[in-house]
């Protein structure tokens, strides 16, 4: 090699390191190093970010001046800094344009671990070096120093001493690895070992990056690192499976395993987190694969612990509806959607399920029954047994609780008039077969009704007393109240002005209420006061909203003080105004409690004043 010649290094091996540790080892000696301005304003823009790509080159320059400042080598820094829309262009080759303008115009030798770059400078007519990564074998990273056989997760933040969740699942504990806090240089260095796997290893990848997050899969470690602005201190969590679980080790029936395997079907796994939904999905995933069907996975990050031959997509451009798209021409016999949570995860979920493809979703909920309320809203409340027919639920590591979805026509549990009948989805414990909630619309209203002797009848009393209620209401200018007496009668109370607008012509209004409601109604006026049990006087409010207030009304309350119950429980104490309105701020808590359940809010008079 020439003596005094110039070396222009690209981004690549600036991060990456390579050009040091040559440097260092006294190769290209007697050289000066030219650094592009525009590679420095890259590095910057990546740094300002909050990439640790960007930090990471930058502490190599760093070493670099150091060494020409020791006379090691000869180090200058020329050319433009790149415009701002040239930084947005990076992507696309701007800046990498704008560098190998510089070796062109000193006439220099072109250093990049980048074979597109190269390959590009070599057309250009460069004299270029391309540095092959160096396939190293791959060492202990320290994160992996903090984890024990029984540690589940690791949680490292700046000024904060390490800690652990050890144990089984759904047994974990949090403790405290070491006394002394970890500090933003050791967290740093971690990351940086987190790059260098990602590059060099093909069983880790960097899955997600975003200004001031980075999330890692490492293997079978899904880690999260999180730095300013995103947080308030640098931080990173290590999550990773204890336990591979195969589907023969659940105490699984038969019949549970043959539903799974029997056919394309509509699959929720629920639980809470850290319950082993994952790891039961990727269960039945290994099992639907050996028993000859093609199996795909949609992940963000793709953490889920699966033979090779099942391959793991990632959302294309952040959106899961267009990897959705790709699946669909690729026609998998079922698709493992882990972490299914926000609506339209829900529905690519549902429209992957009515194109024939068997799904298994992974959601968060509490109950199992949680997990189809979920899709209410989001889905046709009529086509959610076709895209979920049963629900498994996990709780710490077992199959604690299976249901079966269906669609059927009946008159709903409680009631007993044929006109109410209408479109109803059972929800049956798959074991016992016995129906433990039916999910219908009454009204307006979507209800998920638990169907227990106890609970049925005042459930659909209170329910119906509502929808009884809204609907006189249209008629009447004052509050009304409503006693259902039985499965088919309940009697009304309004002022006694309302009584013929609630009655209507002939009767026409009171007879079209009955009809839309399958109850017959008893009309009669209302007093001020009506005599509960216990002897307590209850003054029924007319419930309305506006944008900032929800507000009570009973017109013969101006100017009384009133006590304000939902239910049985009291809420507030309030002075009605001139127009016997009392207003509650729609932030305060007692006002979600009367938009929760309107139907049951009821005043008394306070006694005291």
């Amino acid at each position: 090699m020439k003596e005094d010649f110039c070396i222009v290094p690209d981004t690549s091996v600036i991060i990456d390191g390579r050009i040091t540790a040559k440097l260092k080892a006294g190769e290209f000696k007697e050289a000066s190093v030219i650094i592009p301005e525009a590679l420095v304003s890259e590095l910057e823009a990546q740094a300002n970010r909050g990439k640790e790509t960007g930090f990471k080159g930058l502490e190599e320059l760093k070493q670099l001046s150091d060494m020409a400042k020791k006379g090691e080598i000869k180090l200058e820094f020329t050319g433009k800094r790149p415009s701002l829309e040239q930084i947005k262009l990076a992507s696309s080759g701007e800046i990498d344009s704008i560098i190998r303008a510089v070796a062109v115009e000193n006439k220099a030798l072109f250093i990049t671990s980048d074979r597109v770059q190269a390959e590009v400078a070599r057309a250009k007519g460069l004299d270029v070096e391309y540095l092959t990564p160096i396939m190293e074998e791959l060492k202990s990273m320290t994160i992996q120093e903090f984890f024990t056989d029984d540690t589940l997760s690791v949680h490292l933040k700046v000024n904060v001493p390490p800690m652990a969740k050890r144990g089984s699942v759904g047994n974990q504990k949090l403790v405290k690895i070491r006394d002394e806090a970890c500090t933003e240089a050791e967290l740093h260095t971690i990351t940086r070992e987190f790059i260098e796997r990602a590059k060099r290893d093909p069983d880790s990848h960097l899955e997600i990056e975003h200004e001031g997050v980075m999330v890692f899969q490492i293997g079978s470690m899904r880690i999260a690192v999180a730095q300013p602005p995103f947080s308030d201190g640098m931080e990173i969590t290590a999550v990773r499976p204890i336990a591979v679980v195969r589907l023969d080790d659940y105490r699984l029936s038969n019949e549970l395993k043959t539903r799974i395997i029997e056919r394309q079907r509509g699959v929720l796994v629920a639980g809470p987190p850290g319950a082993g939904k994952s790891t039961f999905a990727a269960s039945v995933a290994e099992v639907l694969y050996e028993k000859g069907f093609i199996v795909k996975t949609m992940e963000s990050p793709r953490d889920l612990q699966v033979p090779d031959a099942i391959t793991q997509y990632a959302p294309i451009k952040s959106d899961m509806e267009k990897t959705a798209d790709i699946l669909l021409l690729v026609r998998p016999d079922y698709t493992v959607y882990d972490e299914v949570r926000k609506t339209k995860d829900f529905q690519v979920f549902a429209d992957m399920r009515m194109a024939g493809v068997g799904m298994i979703g992974v959601v968060h909920a509490t109950r199992a029954v949680d997990a189809i309320q979920r899709l209410i809203g989001r889905v046709e409340l009529g086509i959610i047994p076709q895209v979920v027919d049963t629900v498994i639920f996990i709780d710490k590591g077992e199959v604690s609780k299976v249901y079966d979805v269906k669609f059927t026509v009946k008159v709903p549990h409680g009631m007993v008039e044929q006109d109410l009948s209408r479109p109803v989805i059972t929800v049956a414990d798959f074991e016992t077969g016995i129906v433990e909630f039916e999910i219908y619309t009454y009204g307006e209203q979507v209800v998920v009704m638990p169907v227990s002797e106890q609970l049925e009848r005042p459930g659909m009393w209170a329910l119906a007393t509502g929808e009884i209620k809204n609907e006189v209401q249209k008629y009447t200018r004052s509050s009304v109240d409503a006693e259902v007496v039985s499965d088919s009668s309940a009697i009304v109370y309004v002022a006694k002005e309302d009584i013929p607008a609630v009655i209507g012509k002939g009767g026409k209004n009171v007879d079209r209420i009955e009809r839309k409601l399958g109850i017959h109604l008893d009309i009669r006026e209302r007093v001020k006061e009506k005599k509960e049990k216990h002897g307590i006087s209850r003054i029924i409010p007319r419930v309305e909203r506006s944008k900032k207030y929800v507000i009570l009304t009973v017109k013969e309350l101006s100017g009384e003080t009133v006590d304000v119950f939902s239910g049985e429980d009291y809420l507030f104490t309030a002075t009605a105004g001139r127009k016997g309105d009392v207003k509650i701020g729609k932030e305060n808590d007692a006002a979600f409690r009367i938009i929760e359940n309107p139907s049951i809010v009821n005043l008394r008079l306070n006694r005291e004043t």
